[in-house]
């Protein structure tokens, strides 16, 4: 079989492949394995203090620097400091809870179906010895409830929800933004 013979078909599976790979390698060109700080992971501690309450609503300091500490714990960039020794010191103000209408009952347009919940908090980081701000910028988190019967007990269960997105939202800022 001379070169002049072949058809278009026969390169097929070899371009399909070439293909292929030259999309899976341009998609992961960005990709960092391990931390994406300067220093390894779990060399540096943290300290999260309780956040500041700065809203009507009650109980979400509590909720809130749980859910980070055990974000953080999680996540393994740095290690949690329970005492007052940290590398770096977390402080955070809740500035922001609203709830907003999402939908609307199909029968009745003024009766409120779904809500938005929403939180804002000032998130500062410190480092010890230097006493540099590292970060200081404000952390959003949002979810839908659904209103049953009752709209403060939809409420009571979907804000460690909304906590724990924050804390996601505030673990992701602290471990690969850029101070």
């Amino acid at each position: 079989m001379s070169l002049g013979t072949l058809s278009f078909s026969t390169f097929k599976p070899v371009a399909v492949l070439v293909i292929l790979l030259t999309v899976l390698g341009a998609g992961c060109a960005g990709y960092k394995l391990g931390p994406t700080t300067a220093k390894p992971a779990g060399s540096q501690t943290v300290q999260v203090n309780p956040f500041q309450n700065k809203t009507l609503e009650p109980r979400l300091s509590e909720y809130v620097t749980a859910s980070l500490r055990n974000t953080l714990q999680q996540d393994g960039t740095y290690r949690l400091d329970s005492g007052s020794e940290g590398d770096i010191v977390v402080n955070g103000v809740i500035t922001a809870f609203n709830r907003s209408e999402l939908t609307f009952q199909p029968s009745d347009i003024r009766t409120v179906r779904d809500y938005y919940l929403s939180m804002t908090a000032q998130i500062t980081a410190v480092e010890r010895s230097t006493g540099k701000t590292i970060l200081s910028r404000p952390v959003f988190a949002r979810t839908s409830i659904r209103v049953g019967a009752d709209l403060t007990s939809a409420e009571r269960q979907a804000i460690p929800i909304l906590a724990e997105t924050l804390a996601r939202n505030a673990t992701s800022v602290l471990t690969e933004g850029t101070w």
